[in-house]
């Protein structure tokens, strides 16, 4: 698989182990000034979001990415997974929210305001559907996505950027 820079990348964590030339796009998004962490989004102030997807490699409003993103407890663990980008950032970091597999609906008792149902799209290759949570927005680098996996189309995105909107005041 390649990632964003073009470099091919391994999914194995073994075969990198204690290798000091180990694949440091396993750790992008996780530490330094590209990691991913997630932000108040009643803090933000304005927000513009906006649908933008450009096919090129580069995060882009608009586009599903994968990034490291932190567990909830926010205790250094977390994992790799898809995150919807958002809004482009003056300093040019990008807000973004996380994707799940795990159904969340009034099925399940999840408070359906905090998610949104994305169903199944060309992100997983698992073809499972997906659902947005918006409880939690995080900031991301652009050097801290690991790989772009596709653009949202334009409806969904327009649902998940009206409900932010709701939700926050954006």
């Amino acid at each position: 698989m390649f990632n964003l820079t073009g470099r091919h990348e391994s999914h194995s964590n073994t075969e990198n182990a204690g290798n000091p030339e180990r694949n440091t796009q396993q750790e992008h998004g996780r530490y330094g000034s590209t990691a991913t962490v997630q932000v108040e989004p009643r803090r933000l102030g304005s927000v513009h979001t906006s649908y933008s997807p450009q096919h090129d490699g580069q995060p882009d409003p608009g586009e599903i990415v994968w990034t490291w993103v932190p567990f909830e407890e926010n205790d250094g663990r977390g994992k790799d997974r898809p995150v919807l980008i958002v809004a482009r950032e003056h300093a040019g970091t990008l807000l973004a929210v996380e994707l799940t597999s795990k159904r969340h609906d009034a099925t399940t008792g999840a408070d359906v305001a905090e998610w949104v149902a994305l169903g199944e799209g060309p992100w997983d290759r698992e073809a499972r559907a997906s659902w947005v949570n918006l409880e939690r927005v995080f900031r991301v680098h652009p050097a801290g996505m690991r790989r772009e996996a596709s653009a949202l189309d334009h409806p969904r995105f327009l649902l998940v950027a009206e409900r932010l909107r709701h939700l926050y005041g954006w």
